[in-house]
């Protein structure tokens, strides 16, 4: 087919793709729009992209379950040794004058348009990073594991002795 399709004027390259894309069941409307279908189809038929699909899907969850711990288990705690109230959350520091307004949360900070270094925010959202993270590297870890021993488990029984008769046989 491609020594015939070398002969072909080029205006008809959009029919030869139409033909090829076709046999796959794709019709294309351009002539690189095949060559794209039929790589993208490739791709996605490698498993590579449920995986990661699968594993973006499973990481939001997870993401969903560390904030909550932090937010609603954690940080509470740590509030409580640091001496400052339950609402780890609502730590800022003022970084304007508020004027005659008194601001004792940070949402009445932002309302009145104040300048504020909400580092009770910040640390929350560190800590959910460290935990994610550490949590991360134990599942790698077992998995590299896990890898390592199906690895070191050796040759099975028979293709050691299937390999046994293929050398006696080349004797």
């Amino acid at each position: 087919m491609a020594k015939i399709g070398r002969h072909w004027p080029s205006r008809n390259k959009l029919a030869i793709a139409f033909f090829r894309a076709s046999l796959d069941g794709a019709v294309p409307t351009q002539m690189g729009e095949c060559m794209m279908w039929g790589e993208f189809k490739a791709f996605v038929n490698k498993g590579n992209v449920l995986d990661l699909a699968v594993g973006v899907l499973i990481g939001a969850a997870f993401g969903k379950i560390i904030s909550s711990f932090t937010d609603d288990i954690l940080m509470p705690v740590i509030g409580l040794l640091t001496g400052g109230g339950v609402d780890f959350s609502n730590k800022f520091i003022l970084l304007g004058d508020p004027g005659d307004k008194v601001v004792t949360t940070l949402a009445e900070a932002k309302a009145a348009n104040v300048g504020v270094f909400a580092y009770g925010n910040f640390l929350t959202a560190l800590i959910n990073f460290v935990i994610l993270a550490f949590v991360i590297f134990l599942i790698v870890r077992s998995a590299n594991k896990m890898m390592k021993r199906a690895e070191d488990a050796g040759t099975p029984e028979d293709v050691m002795l299937l390999r046994e008769i293929r050398d006696s046989l080349k004797k």
